[in-house]
């Protein structure tokens, strides 16, 4: 299996491989772009980040700074709403719903690596996606580790690490992140 066969299938991979970094540098050039763009052109944003994503809803608004790790592994629905400073590590998929809200300095992670010396030195990787249900609102700082999804009516309170899945209509915070209560 080639590296990017491995990375998509789940399993550990080496992530200094060249065709993965290709991607890497597709996704910083378009992120670098995207950050350039200025807050008064807010078309323009708009237009770079469907070219950076790989599917949006028609109303989708993102703030600069935007970074992501290949772009074209993340799928927004209809009005999908972020934040300044929003990092996406997508090496596998982020799946989001409809009427998304991220806050500031969120970040979502999708990558991981080793808990051992010698795989961390082997430069190794794996990836699980994420999948974000419809009608969330992720606080600011919130970061979402790899293979979680989270469910529909969702509020993930500021500063939450979520490393286990969020069941539908629930309100999350601390770290790690657990219930705090329903929601209706």
């Amino acid at each position: 299996m080639t590296e990017l066969e491995k990375l998509t299938a789940g399993e550990e991979y080496y992530f200094l491989d060249a065709d993965v970094a290709k991607r890497k540098a597709r996704a910083a050039q378009l992120c670098q772009e995207f950050n350039q763009i200025p807050a008064t052109d807010p078309l323009a944003q708009t237009k770079k980040i469907k070219e950076i994503f790989g599917s949006t809803g028609k109303r989708v608004s993102v703030q600069a700074n935007f970074n992501c790790d290949y772009g074209l592994n993340i799928h927004v629905g209809e009005d999908f709403l972020s934040n300044y400073n929003l990092t996406i590590l997508d090496i596998a998929p982020v799946n989001m719903g409809h009427n998304v809200m991220i806050g500031p300095n969120v970040d979502i992670y999708t990558v991981n690596h080793p808990l051992t010396a010698k795989g961390r030195s082997a430069y190794l990787a794996q990836a699980k996606p994420v999948t974000i249900g419809n009608d969330v609102w992720l606080g600011g700082k919130a970061a979402i580790m790899p293979g979680v999804t989270i469910g529909n009516n969702v509020v993930v309170a500021a500063g939450a690490v979520v490393t286990k899945d969020v069941p539908s209509n629930t309100l999350v915070g601390g770290v790690p992140a657990r219930k705090i209560k329903s929601l209706s």
